[in-house]
């Protein structure tokens, strides 16, 4: 069985993998940002940013929000309460990533992953709605996967947490 039984319900074994991925980006952005604050790196950056401010507000509390969600009982009142707050912490910070630009000033390639979070995150609250469960759950977990590997990506040298991590 590739299921894990917890609390009567059965989590898959793709949604405990994306869980373990979001997990482990979700450690590595808190130990950047607890490394730039020791070497000083976060207040010489552009953190005063607004749009980067708003961004990581909505993208930090989202990576384990959402994690819970995905691995705990489905279907009750604090499923669809903590949903709906991911869902919003993840709209925050698809339209905030539009004002951060990057080092070359222009959107990159990593805003597609904003598009599709525009895109995913009503099509999912459509498919609960009307009911279409499976299809909820695969819309949302991928969702999450796109936004654990998008805060992977942040860690790279060159961008700004990467910085933070590295210096």
């Amino acid at each position: 069985m590739n299921d894990l039984v917890h609390s009567g319900y059965a989590i898959p074994q793709r949604d405990r993998l994306i869980v373990t991925l979001g997990v482990i980006a979700g450690g590595a952005i808190l130990l950047a940002f607890a490394h730039g604050l020791a070497s000083g790196a976060v207040a010489r950056s552009s953190i005063r940013n607004l749009w980067l401010a708003l961004h990581l507000a909505a993208v930090v509390p989202a990576l384990p929000l959402g994690a819970y969600v995905l691995v705990r009982r489905k279907g009750d009142a604090l499923h669809r309460a903590l949903g709906k707050l991911w869902a919003v912490l993840m709209l925050v910070a698809a339209v905030s990533s539009f004002g951060l630009r990057g080092m070359t000033g222009s959107f990159s390639a990593i805003h597609l992953l904003s598009v599709l979070v525009l895109v995913m995150i009503p099509r999912g609250i459509l498919l609960a709605r009307q009911h279409r469960i499976e299809a909820h759950r695969r819309v949302m977990s991928l969702t999450y996967l796109g936004l654990s590997v998008a805060a992977l990506f942040t860690l790279l040298p060159g961008r700004l947490l990467g910085t933070w991590l590295f210096s």
